[in-house]
């Protein structure tokens, strides 16, 4: 995470007696809470695999779930507006400080107007993060051009089709099915198309 943001976490998982795990990357989710449990306390992880910012707003997002549950136990909906208001009021200080890049605290101010269950659901808040993610092979598929031919992780190959509301229809190549894929998946494009 970015120094900066560091001495705040440590208060924050101290304070809360609050084991924190920095886990392997999970393609489900970037990182994860658990209310405490019999004599077991509260348990946040955290993908390894973040950039410096996405894991920063990760683990925000997270004890945000923490103290959350702490006002209300079970009784609010998980991304309810109780977690909104504790989401804004923990993200605060990393505002105030400027610890994030003016790109990602630009998008991040724009977000808290009304977070949503996952940073990468913001469009805006998840361009501006991959931005500071480790160059890579792969592209985002809004990046290629209708018709480009590209494959995702499993090996599967798909044509990249035209743009529905917010997702892109793409036929694949293996099966014939039809998928619909974020703008920002990660794909590789392929060597030649079919």
């Amino acid at each position: 995470m970015p120094p900066g943001a560091a001495p705040i976490i440590a208060k924050w998982i101290d304070y809360f007696q609050c084991e924190f795990k920095i886990s392997k990357n999970r393609a489900t989710k970037l990182g994860d809470y658990r209310h405490p449990y019999k004599n077991l306390g509260h348990k946040i992880s955290v993908n390894n695999d973040l950039n410096a910012y996405a894991f920063l707003v990760t683990t925000v997002h997270e004890f945000a779930h923490l103290l959350t549950w702490n006002d209300h136990k079970n009784k609010v909906k998980p991304h309810g507006a109780e977690w909104k208001h504790n989401f804004k009021r923990m993200m605060a200080p990393f505002i105030e400080q400027q610890i994030f890049p003016n790109d990602v605290q630009q998008a991040i101010v724009s977000y808290l107007n009304n977070p949503s269950a996952a940073s990468c659901t913001d469009l805006k808040l998840s361009r501006a993060l991959k931005k500071h993610d480790l160059p890579k092979d792969a592209s985002r598929l809004e990046e290629l051009p209708l018709d480009a031919v590209f494959t995702i992780k499993d090996g599967r190959q798909f044509r990249k089709g035209e743009k529905l509301r917010k997702r892109y229809r793409c036929l694949c190549l293996t099966n014939g099915n039809v998928y619909l894929f974020n703008p920002l998946a990660e794909v590789t494009l392929a060597a030649t198309g079919t």
